[in-house]
């Protein structure tokens, strides 16, 4: 592909508390990818590990190095498809520290790269995990990209920092699954991702487990805020898109942003040296 682009595989399956039947899950997938032609395969939060409070009630009897073993099956078989992969994980700390939230960016050599640690936990997600405190960013084919976990969505002064950073793609990992039902997630997820995505001009690749009930499938968001593919809510899939940071799209706040990132929050002058316009109780 040239310089610029991007082809995601933007995967979701039910994550359960079993590794094993996740590392088969994933591994699958990546077979899939590779015979679509994606550079890069993006899974949910917590794909491989598992998601404490919700797969399994806590970590004190978890098989750490099934995890290790299965993780080194996913990253051999990434440098053996030549596939970049975002993998959803749980990082373990020296105790009595509580493991990190993780995503793990391996490269097409089979190598972890990188590790982005979600950082800001929910109130359940405390009781099991120690959040993270940095970002991180990376080049893939010319596109400079970044990471974010699930909660991290509800916290705006973050993505005005990725732009701050350059960042043009985001992979964002969520877990929103084995719900009773309906929930406001429906309605909030994925309008949010693409009001961050329009009000920072990113490209996002949006995994969410399809665990049932999952309230939102996973998705891909243009630079304008369009969901411009979506997977079927509640099964297992994979869609493949292409980020192409050439492409034009609709941005009316382009001359505009830097200048309320920068605190100046009007593109008027500073001082209004007219007194109806000081007098606010008048007609």
């Amino acid at each position: 592909m040239k310089d610029g682009t991007l082809r995601i595989a933007t995967c979701q399956f039910g994550v359960s508390g079993s590794v094993a039947q996740n590392a088969r899950a994933i591994r699958g997938f990546l077979k899939k990818a590779r015979k679509a032609g994606a550079n890069v395969v993006h899974f949910s939060e917590c794909a491989l590990s598992g998601y404490a409070g919700s797969d399994f009630d806590s970590f004190e009897e978890y098989d750490w190095a099934l995890l290790k073993e299965e993780t080194q099956t996913i990253m051999a078989l990434a440098a053996e498809l030549g596939l970049w992969v975002v993998l959803g994980s749980t990082h373990p700390l020296i105790p009595p520290h509580k493991p990190h939230n993780c995503l793990y960016l391996i490269d097409a050599q089979g190598k972890i790269v990188t590790r982005y640690d979600k950082r800001f936990c929910t109130i359940g997600d405390l009781d099991h995990y120690t959040p993270g405190n940095r970002f991180i960013t990376f080049d893939l084919s010319g596109v400079k990209c970044s990471l974010l976990i699930c909660f991290d969505l509800r916290f705006p002064e973050l993505y005005r920092e990725l732009y701050k950073l350059g960042v043009q793609c985001l992979f964002q990992s969520f877990y929103n699954a084995r719900q009773r039902g309906h929930s406001v997630h429906t309605q909030i997820m994925r309008q949010t991702m693409q009001c961050h995505a329009a009000t920072n001009h990113f490209w996002v690749s949006m995994t969410n487990s399809s665990g049932y009930y999952s309230p939102y499938p996973s998705c891909f968001i243009q630079p304008d805020g369009v969901i411009a593919g979506q997977l079927r809510p509640n099964r297992p899939g994979l869609m493949v898109n292409t980020v192409d940071v050439g492409r034009d799209f609709y941005d009316p706040m382009a001359d505009f942003r830097d200048l309320a990132v920068a605190g100046k929050l009007t593109n008027g002058p500073g001082n209004i040296d007219d007194p109806r316009s000081r007098n606010v109780t008048v007609l």
